[in-house]
C-alpha cells in the first residue's frame, strides 16, 4: 500500500481543511501588500531543505548505532527489529511528529540493519557496500523520473501500489509463518532459488515505486503550505521507504551470489 505515514495525513494528501481567514480593514490590507513576500520559513512553512536535513539527520543516527551494533555486537539486530516495528508504528499513527520518537525509531533501525548487515557481510563479502550502492541509485532514477515527470502519480498508479503492497505483505507474513515448519536456506522456503529472485525483482519494484509515492507527498505537502514540523513526518516516511528497499536489495543480492 501507499506509505501509511503519508497517506493518512490530510496534510500530505491534499485533504486537508483549509486555513482559516480573519477579516482585515483595508488599511491593514494595503500595509500588508506593502511589506516584502514572507519566505516560507518566516511564515513556519515546511520547505525541502527541511526535510532534507531532517532526513539526514535520521541517517546520521543509523549510520552511527548501525556501525556500533556491527563491531560490538551484532546479535542485537532482533532487538533493534522489535523496537523498530513498535515505534514505526506509533510514529505511523502518531497525529503529531514527534522528533524525539523518530529519532528513536531511526535508534533502532540503526541497531537492526547494523547488526542484519554484519552478518550478511559475513556470508557474503562486499554485499553490505553493493547494496547500498543499489540503494542510491535506484533512490536517484526514483528522484529523476519523479522530477522530470516521466512518472506521475495518479490516483489508478496509487490504487495499484495499495493492491500490489498488499498482496506482497500476506506473501511476507506467509513465507515468515512457513519458515518455523519448512526448512530453507535463511530466506524462508518462498524465497529461495529463481522463485525467490522473482520475488526479490518485484519486492524492489514495489519498494521503488512507493519510493515515488512518498516524494509525490511530500511535494503536496511543501506546496500546500504543510507546517514545519511536518517535516519529521515526511523525513520519517521516506526513511522507512528506504529501509525496506536497502532489506530487499540485501536479500536479492544475496539470492543471486548463493
Amino acid at each position: 500500500m501507499s506509505n501509511p505515514v503519508f497517506s493518512r495525513d490530510p496534510v500530505f494528501n491534499g485533504r486537508g481543511a483549509g486555513a482559516t481567514h480573519a477579516t482585515v480593514d483595508a488599511a491593514t490590507l494595503e500595509q500588508m501588500y506593502g511589506q516584502p513576500a514572507a519566505t516560507p520559513r518566516e511564515t513556519g512553512r515546511m520547505t525541502y531543505d527541511d526535510v532534507i536535513v531532517r532526513t539526514a539527520a535520521m541517517f546520521a543516527v543509523i549510520v552511527v548505532t548501525g556501525a556500533a551494533t556491527w563491531m560490538l555486537a551484532p546479535q542485537l539486530f532482533w532487538f533493534g527489529l522489535v523496537g523498530g516495528l513498535v515505534l514505526g508504528l506509533v510514529n505511523a499513527f502518531k497525529k503529531t511528529p514527534s522528533p524525539a520518537l523518530i529519532m528513536a525509531y531511526a535508534a533502532f533501525e540503526g541497531v537492526f540493519l547494523g547488526g542484519i548487515s554484519a552478518f550478511f557481510e559475513a556470508a557474503w563479502q562486499g554485499i553490505v557496500m553493493q547494496a547500498i550502492l543499489a540503494t542510491v541509485a535506484t533512490f536517484a532514477a526514483c528522484l529523476f523520473l519523479f522530477r522530470s515527470g516521466r512518472v506521475r502519480v495518479t490516483p489508478k498508479f496509487t490504487r495499484w501500489l495499495i493492491v500490489a503492497v498488499s498482496g506482497y505483505l500476506v506473501f511476507a507474513l506467509t513465507n515468515f509463518v512457513l519458515s518455523f515448519f519448512i526448512a530453507s536456506e535463511g530466506f524462508g522456503p518462498l524465497r529461495n532459488g529463481p522463485l525467490g529472485i522473482i520475488i526479490g525483482l518485484v519486492a524492489v519494484g514495489l519498494a521503488s515505486a512507493s519510493l515515488i509515492v512518498d516524494l509525490d507527498y511530500i511535494k503536496r505537502g511543501v506546496e500546500g503550505g504543510a507546517p514545519r514540523t511536518m517535516a519529521w513526518r515526511a523525513a520519517f516516511g521516506l526513511v522507512v521507504t528506504l529501509v525496506w528497499l536497502y532489506i530487499e536489495f540485501l536479500r536479492l543480492i544475496a539470492i543471486f551470489r548463493d
